[in-house]
């Protein structure tokens, strides 16, 4: 018996790979066309055929085709919560047996997460919200790490007030645009989430003005344009970035072709089959964006590198004092022996061996001067050469 359901996990995975593929002719309606014209057609095609599958359990059971590991017996849910592309993840999860709804730590269980908070389009589960169960959109993942992720969108962290154990971060945004909370994947799943963020735009683009309206206090909000029918520029952007840091990998094809073919569901995320859809969509003058309409503005250098090659002889310098001054050189006062000076924004400490430093912060279209002053011991113990052919130089800030 058990020699049988080895060979047909082996005809199964075989006749699978045989199909795994685009269907000839799927995209054909698409051809030619960009911008909206290009987002409406692909919506309707991957609108039709799609099946709405059952919360439960038809998702759990989807999951142990479209989100295992191959190796070593497809039976490791693929997290990328808490997956390490690089490294060994710090837990696993087994297929069904791990399945959960509520966790108290890291690696407790995993769960199923909408990427898009099912928040932001009132929560319904039924035939005329197909996204509640919509595969594209809806990744198992930890439970715990998805309680963080809650109902904020994806984005880029700059000081995290959450960290996974696979680098998985939550807290407020840094991508220019938008400062609320946000929940950023690692590098190497970001191109994943940015595919379902424009799978979603353009497989519910009829739907999610509506979504905006209805539920306007959620976080919805800041991601999506009403005016527009389409997510704010600053998060297109982003999602364009990941969408191209971060390639079509061989997990996001295989998950494609077993949505389509194996789960029932029975439809595809057209930028995972053609990411050149992506820019055809969002960027549709050949994938060039328009010249920006102004130059910056302020546009000076307020910082001075100054550089040098180490002092030689029978006694090496510990270090260099230099003095800055934005009058003269002779306004430069010379240290004196066996008392240390205080660094500061005119006056710096550099250790010998280190053969530059930058001033910060200076007076635009302004003549600053510059001493340098070779020093050993320090403390009460300092001794400056002050003697012979001090070096100096000057240099002139930008208007």
């Amino acid at each position: 018996m058990k020699k049988l359901a080895l060979l047909f996990l082996a005809l199964f995975l075989f006749s699978s790979f045989v199909i795994a593929q685009i269907p000839a002719g799927y995209y054909d309606a698409a051809a030619g066309l960009t911008g909206d014209n290009l987002r409406s057609a692909l919506k309707t095609i991957i609108k039709t055929g799609h099946v709405k599958l059952t919360y439960t359990p038809g998702v759990w059971n989807a999951y142990a085709v479209t989100d295992v590991r191959p190796v070593p017996n497809n039976t490791t849910i693929w997290d990328m919560y808490s997956d390490i592309p690089s490294g060994t993840p710090a837990y696993t999860y087994t297929i069904y047996t791990d399945q959960c709804g509520t966790a108290n730590s890291e690696g407790d269980c995993y769960s199923r997460e909408h990427t898009l908070p099912n928040s932001w389009w009132g929560g319904f589960d039924d035939e005329t919200h197909p996204q509640y169960t919509d595969l594209h959109q809806l990744f198992p993942a930890d439970q715990y790490v998805n309680n963080y992720k809650s109902a904020h969108p994806i984005g880029q962290v700059g000081v995290a007030t959450f960290t996974s154990t696979n680098g998985s971060k939550l807290g407020p945004c840094s991508f220019t645009g938008y400062t609320g909370v946000v929940f950023e994947p690692i590098n190497e799943y970001k191109g994943d989430f940015a595919r379902a963020y424009l799978y979603a735009a353009t497989r519910y683009m009829d739907d999610m003005s509506s979504w905006a309206t209805t539920y306007s206090t959620t976080e919805f909000k800041y991601i999506f344009d009403v005016t527009t029918n389409n997510y704010k520029q600053w998060f297109i952007d982003m999602l364009i970035l990941w969408n191209n840091s971060d390639p079509v990998s061989t997990k996001e094809i295989n998950r494609n072709n077993a949505i389509y073919y194996n789960s029932g569901q029975h439809n595809r995320n057209p930028f995972v089959d053609h990411p050149e859809y992506v820019a055809a969509v969002w960027v549709p003058n050949n994938g060039i964006l328009p010249e920006p309409t102004n130059h910056a503005a302020s546009f000076s250098a307020h910082n001075l590198l100054l550089e040098w090659s180490d002092a030689t002889g029978a006694n090496m310098p510990d270090g260099y004092l230099i003095r800055m001054d934005s009058i003269s050189f002779n306004n430069i006062m010379a240290p004196v022996d066996g008392v240390p000076v205080t660094e500061n924004h005119k006056n710096k400490l550099v250790s010998y061996g280190v053969q530059q430093i930058l001033f910060t912060n200076l007076t635009s279209n302004t003549t600053y001067y510059f001493k340098m002053y070779p020093y050993t011991g320090s403390g009460n113990g300092i001794n400056y050469k002050t003697d012979g052919l001090v070096p100096q130089a000057q240099q002139t800030t930008t208007p």
